[in-house]
This record gives C-alpha cells, sequence and structure tokens, in this order.
C-alpha cells in the first residue's frame, strides 16, 4: 500500500516510514523539507495521489498558545481536504495522553482542537494517544531550569520509547481504523522529577532537580493522573534502563 508519514522526517515520523517499508509498503516521508506542506498545502495533493492510507506524527513548531493552535487547525483542515479528495481510506494520527485533563495548556488546547478535526472528518481514523518519550526528557528538564536548579512536579507518568511509539503507530496504520482513541505507554511508572533527576545524572549534568508542586509542565499544573494512561492501554517493551544506557542522547546543537 502507499502509506504517506505526515512529518515523516521527524523522530518519530522516520522511524515509522523505515517500519513500513520493511514490511513491502510504499511509505512517503511527507514534511517541508522533502516538499510537501501542511500548512500551505504545498505538495500535498501530489503526495496523497494513490495513497489509501496517512499517518500524521507532525508537531507544531512552536509551543506558543496561539502558533500551536494555528498549525493544529490550519493542518488539519488542510489535510483532511487533500485526503477526501484523494480517496484516503485510513488516517491515523499521534497525540498525547491526558489532553483533554490538560486543557489550561494552550498547546494541549491545540492538540484537542486537531482531535476534534479528525473525529469530525468524514475519513475513518485510528487515535493513538501516547505518554510523554524518553528522548524527551531532556527537553523537560531544560523547561523547567532555572540557574543551575530544575523545578519539577513530583506527579507520576508512565513514559515510553520512541522505538516503541512508532512500532505502535506502524501497527495501527497497517490495521482497520476504530473510529477511536487507543492509549499507548511505557512498561513502568516513575515520578517525573525522579526520573528527569536521573538522566541528568547519567549525563554528569550539575543540575538539581527539585521537586515543585507549583511547577508547570507546559503552562498547567499536574497531578498523578494527568500524564498516566487508563487500565488496558498497550505498553511498550523498553524499560528506561534499558533506554539510558543503550540509546546514546542527540549530538549537542
Amino acid at each position: 500500500m502507499k502509506i504517506v508519514v505526515i512529518g515523516g522526517t521527524g523522530l518519530i515520523g522516520s522511524k515509522v516510514v523505515e517500519k513500513l517499508k520493511s514490511k513491502g509498503h510504499d511509505a512517503i516521508a511527507a514534511a517541508p523539507n522533502t516538499g510537501v506542506n501542511t500548512i500551505t498545502g504545498e505538495g500535498l495533493p501530489e503526495a496523497l495521489h494513490g495513497a489509501q492510507i496517512v499517518v500524521d506524527v507532525s508537531n507544531s513548531p512552536s509551543f506558543e498558545d496561539k502558533a500551536a493552535m494555528d498549525f493544529f487547525q490550519t493542518s488539519s483542515k488542510n489535510l483532511a481536504a487533500a485526503e477526501t479528495a484523494a480517496g484516503v481510506k485510513h488516517h491515523v494520527a499521534l497525540s498525547v495522553v491526558g489532553t483533554d485533563r490538560l486543557q489550561t495548556s494552550g498547546y494541549f488546547r491545540a492538540k484537542q482542537a486537531q482531535e476534534d478535526k479528525i473525529r469530525r472528518s468524514p475519513i475513518p481514523y485510528t487515535l493513538l494517544h501516547a505518554t510523554q518519550f524518553f528522548e524527551f526528557l531532556r527537553g523537560i528538564a531544560q523547561s523547567g531550569t532555572e540557574g543551575n536548579t530544575v523545578r519539577l512536579s513530583h506527579s507520576l507518568f508512565q513514559p515510553m520509547a520512541a522505538e516503541d511509539v512508532a512500532t505502535a503507530v506502524a501497527h495501527a496504520a497497517l490495521a482497520p481504523p476504530v473510529n477511536r482513541t487507543v492509549e499507548i505507554a511505557g512498561p513502568e511508572t516513575f515520578h517525573l522529577d525522579e526520573l528527569v533527576g536521573k538522566v541528568l545524572a547519567h549525563d554528569k549534568d550539575p543540575r538539581k532537580v527539585v521537586a515543585d508542586p507549583d511547577a508547570l509542565y507546559y503552562g498547567t499544573r499536574l497531578t498523578d493522573k494527568s500524564l498516566v494512561p487508563d487500565a488496558g492501554a498497550q505498553l511498550g517493551t523498553t524499560t528506561f534502563d534499558w533506554w539510558l544506557t543503550h540509546v546514546p542522547p542527540p549530538p549537542k546543537r
């Protein structure tokens, strides 16, 4: 099958494309740097021509409230129109566990708007809600940094490896649409501040992580239920300890 992966050159998208190609499918990495832009519409009709499935793992380049809302609303509208014109049979989208519980955050309001557009679209869909990726833990540390201190919530979360996310996305793309949300998560539950502290210690980063009940996560306060999936979530197999010792950190810019 021809499967178009929007955001197909990013962390998750590149892995999804690779997994789909390994199963013999014509997987197309669609992104601005490959000539496909879901905001302007450039290259979108041509990329979707003959495609049976579209996978959207793209993300807003900005977490600022208005910029994120504009990105997800415009991209979703353009994708739905192009998919309808092309006769696409299945739309798979990646979103975040707890999106509906984090609506004081402008970014998560934008993700909710994206999900609402997918549900209203005539295209059959599968919506995957993933927990935070291990690969984003260093970014979470940066978001809470004040000098040499990292202030983070002590709330629970159940992060997962990007490789496991990509496996779940590729599996959903090759399965029939379910027209509902499916949650995916890591095999272990941790406290946010403590796990980020372990990553920084492994990196020999001198910053000190402090549990702060007032610390915000992308503009919103967390509870122990904010970032964890409901019972019945599909669980990845990669443990945090294995990931930390086997997956190298990204090169510093």
